[in-house]
């Protein structure tokens, strides 16, 4: 293991932050950047530059503040936190008190805490003294910043750089000078001009969290009531029962979201219009949503599966036939919607989602428990089946907002990955089945591997996950939008944390 080093001398961590500035300048790197990307970068540059390996860490993070810097700067720093370490202050002088937060800083002025927090306070920048990134990320959920400014020793900020990276967070990070938990030391000038940073433009950041509260709002029963078929009778009654019941819906925010990061970013909305959606992608959204309800009736009752939700699945309750009737009419409101529209493209876009999912579920139900399988012919089957779900939501939003071709294909090509990585570790619930009832990543291993136990399997489909995981974000590197990756980003965390 290459121990970690610190430029010793200021003058030599000047020369090297302006050089992986000029590195990031020529690489046209743009914001949010993967860690395993990160990491390759730093190594690169250690090679190019013929410096010591012990850099790459410090390097790392120098390259990632220079990536980030532009889109930092144009934050309001009212949006903004500086985060300070505890270890900054004089341990043995302090006259600060610690409660559950952090530091509770008296200005003092023995250390350089109250410099930075006061520098913070004149261009009205939030700042407050804790350990770990853990309590940023949940004050960016929360809405009260936008973007921080950290600073912390290498061995936290390597805890920290997963969390920052998955949620996409705006953010610089400043390493300390040396290490130890105490009286540590950091180049109070450099902080003092990242602070200061402010560009020209202007950046108010989509609030993804309020998108979602608006959609969900489009599925309550009154609003829901007033888009489908008036509920008069069994059929249209359990169809508006069966949509109102449980689930994600990932789908319809993935389509409402794409709409609004692709159209604020365009210049076409502000953000302080951004839930102001229009009826048209309203009517997509729950059309999407239409569609995925119907196909789980149709698995439900393909798969023999009771319950779903917590509760007795539609043809538990009403039968097969009444709710493969119930399925087919959830179909078609979902291409009534869609042909009430303008834009007739939307309607092809989901004919062929519909064509591969049938696709999908027909190899699927051609399999019979006990023939062999390979793991390749499982994710033909998670491609014609699960990735179509995702990525009619994401074409849906981009077509909507007037999105290009390019990132179109971008789109495909992260859906198929995202999709794969979430029925992949959809199907670790089997491991600890022994009943076969649908060709499961988990069967295929069994049957490559005779004799291999659970906990391998587990560990094989976890590596799997994080593989197509890493192929997703990997494959929004050339999208020019940040607001659509940084939506992209956070939606890979969220989807596959569960």
């Amino acid at each position: 293991m290459v121990n970690r080093i610190i430029p010793q001398t200021l003058a030599e961590r000047r020369r090297l932050r302006q050089m992986a500035h000029d590195f990031v300048s020529e690489k046209a790197l743009h914001p949010p950047v993967m860690l395993s990307d990160l990491e390759a970068l730093a190594a690169e540059f250690v090679r190019r530059n013929n410096l010591d390996e012990g850099l790459r860490d410090w390097l790392m993070v120098e390259i990632h503040n220079a990536v980030w810097l532009p889109m930092v700067a144009s934050i309001p720093y009212s949006r903004r936190l500086l985060l300070l370490p505890k270890c900054l202050r004089d341990s043995m002088r302090c006259e600060g008190e610690m409660d559950d937060l952090g530091l509770l800083c008296h200005r003092c002025e023995r250390c350089v805490i109250p410099d930075l927090q006061t520098q913070a306070d004149h261009i009205g920048m939030l700042s407050m003294v804790a350990e770990g990134f853990t309590s940023v990320i949940e004050l960016i959920r929360q809405h009260v910043v936008d973007a921080v400014i950290g600073i912390s020793c290498l061995d936290s900020l390597e805890k920290a750089f997963p969390l920052l990276v998955s949620h996409a967070v705006p953010g610089i990070a400043v390493a300390l000078n040396d290490g130890g938990c105490k009286d540590t030391h950091v180049d109070t000038d450099y902080v003092a001009q990242l602070l200061s940073k402010r560009s020209e433009e202007t950046m108010m950041l989509l609030d993804y969290d309020s998108v979602r509260e608006e959609v969900d709002r489009w599925f309550e029963p009154e609003a829901l009531a007033t888009v489908l078929t008036p509920a008069r009778d069994t059929t249209t009654k359990a169809a508006l029962e069966w949509m109102l019941c449980g689930g994600s819906r990932w789908r319809p925010f993935l389509l409402a979201a794409v709409y609004s990061a692709i159209k604020v970013e365009s210049g076409k909305s502000k953000v302080e219009d951004r839930f102001s959606i229009p009826d048209e992608v309203k009517r997509t959204a729950i059309a999407v949503e239409c569609f995925h309800k119907a196909s789980l009736v149709h698995d439900d009752i393909q798969d023999n599966d009771e319950e779903r939700y917590g509760q007795p699945t539609v043809h538990a309750r009403y039968g097969e036939a009444m709710a493969i009737n119930i399925g087919d009419l959830l179909l078609g409101e979902g291409y009534r919607l869609l042909a009430s529209l303008p834009n007739k493209e939307l309607l092809g876009v989901v004919a062929n989602a519909h064509v591969s999912l049938c696709l999908g579920q027909g190899a699927e139900l051609s399999w019979q428990s006990g023939q062999p399988v390979t793991i390749e012919e499982v994710l033909q089957i998670f491609r014609q089946k699960t990735v179509p779900a995702f990525e009619v939501a994401l074409s849906l939003g981009l077509l909507s907002a007037d999105g290009d071709e390019h990132t179109a294909q971008k789109l495909h090509d992260y859906s198929e990955a995202l999709g794969i990585a979430y029925q992949l570790k959809d199907d670790m619930s089997d491991i600890d089945s022994e009943h076969t009832a649908k060709p499961s990543a988990v069967y295929a291993l069994r049957l490559q591997f005779p004799g291999i136990s659970d906990e391998e399997i587990r560990d094989k489909m976890s590596a799997m996950v994080e593989e197509y995981q890493t192929r997703a974000l990997a494959s929004l590197a050339e999208i020019d939008s940040f607001e659509l990756k940084r939506l992209l980003f956070q939606a890979t965390e969220r989807i596959l944390r569960n």
